[in-house]
């Protein structure tokens, strides 16, 4: 079989991997099977050399073959101090394997953090670019919560509530991993630029697109899926009806990964799809250590209840607290006017009263009886 591409060594899966991200779009089942059956370069050297639809080579592939040279991604990728992830090295997390034919070819990743490092306890937390103020301040509260507690927080690096997680992350000088829908050396959008570059000096930024591409809305559409593959629990902060984050939610339920949603006004058209969620099974989150409950194994991390102050008269008899009720709290009563209000008789309000007197919350004066200031 004789392939005219310089470049091209059936033996070298990184630069196949790499050719076939380029040539293809996120979950292409069909390459991924034909990859899956043959390797990542026997496979693409099916298409180099012309293979027919006979043994699963799609015309879609060959359309983009022409001046197709991953040497020329790497090479950008070495400018912006970008590595190549791909299945098998020791940075792959081994939960994307989860996705099965769905997994990416291979992750074009710039950033100090290692992506498996970062992948073994982290939290998605995804939500409306649409947000409102409260929606960010809770996204930046539950990251900052999540990088205290050593939890990774990944998301889209959107406007909204996307960035908001970010930088409660990188406020509290956790790792955080930002998943583009482009290429990793043109961040987008363009108003998150700065924010992604911090990402990128302090994180870590991936995509399954090879530098240099574009933003389409099909490719935002299959990221979902890694940023919910990529964390063991998936929290959605705020969401329309019809929202992006909708769809990392549906991508973490189908992986069996944990499901949370953050309430908000019933009014808010900005939580509706939350409190869809919120009916249909999510878990409900308010705090940073419920999002821990979530990523960590069940046991490990379970919230920590405030205490329940309870009042001096909450366990008292059904008698008792009729009479507690019928106390004056400045000026006495006597026993006759108080067993009126109370509708009891002498001898059970007087053992009543002894009893209230006995712990604190009935004071005897020469003019009758009232309540104790400390009763409540």
């Amino acid at each position: 079989m004789s392939v005219p591409s310089p470049w091209f060594d059936p033996d070298d899966d990184r630069m196949s991997r790499a050719a076939w991200s380029r040539m293809t779009e996120p979950d292409d089942l069909g390459a991924a099977r034909l990859v899956t059956r043959y390797g990542a370069g026997p496979a693409l050297g099916l298409v180099l050399s012309g293979g027919d639809r006979t043994v699963g080579v799609e015309d879609r592939w060959r359309a983009r073959v022409a001046g197709l040279d991953p040497r020329r991604d790497l090479a950008t990728l070495d400018r912006f101090r970008g590595r190549l992830i791909v299945p098998g090295d020791p940075e792959w997390p081994s939960l994307l394997d989860s996705l099965g034919e769905r997994r990416p070819f291979c992750l074009w990743a710039r950033g100090a953090a290692r992506l498996s490092d970062a992948a073994r306890r982290a939290a998605a937390i995804v939500g409306a670019r649409a947000s409102t103020e409260y929606g960010e301040h809770t996204a930046r509260e539950l990251a900052f919560g999540c990088a205290e507690r050593g939890i990774s927080v990944v998301s889209g690096a959107a406007y909204g509530i996307d960035a908001a997680a970010h930088l409660g992350a990188l406020a509290c000088g956790g790792p955080t991993v930002a998943v583009l829908a482009c290429g990793v050396d043109r961040p987008y959008p363009r108003g998150n630029v700065d924010l992604i570059e911090r990402i990128a000096d302090e994180g870590l930024v991936v995509s399954e697109v090879p530098p240099g591409s574009a933003p389409t809305r099909n490719r935002f559409v299959h990221r979902n899926r890694l940023i919910a593959a990529l964390a063991a629990a998936t929290v959605i902060v705020e969401a329309g009806w019809r929202s992006g984050a909708s769809i990392t939610a549906k991508e973490a339920d189908a992986l069996g990964r944990c499901l949370g949603a953050v309430p908000g006004p019933v009014t808010s058209a900005a939580s509706a799809g939350c409190h869809r969620l919120l009916r249909d099974g999510a878990i409900c989150v308010t705090t940073a250590a419920e999002v821990a409950e979530l990523v960590d194994p069940i046991g490990s991390a379970a919230v920590q209840q405030p205490p329940l102050v309870r009042a001096l008269h909450d366990d008292l008899p059904e008698v008792d607290l009729r009479v507690l009720d019928a106390l004056p709290l400045r000026q006495p009563r006597p026993s006759t006017s108080l067993a009126a209000v109370a509708g009891l008789d002498l001898p059970t309000l007087a053992a009543s009263l002894g009893r209230l007197e006995l712990l604190g919350l009935a004071v005897r004066t020469p003019r009758g009886w009232r309540r104790s200031p400390t009763s409540g």
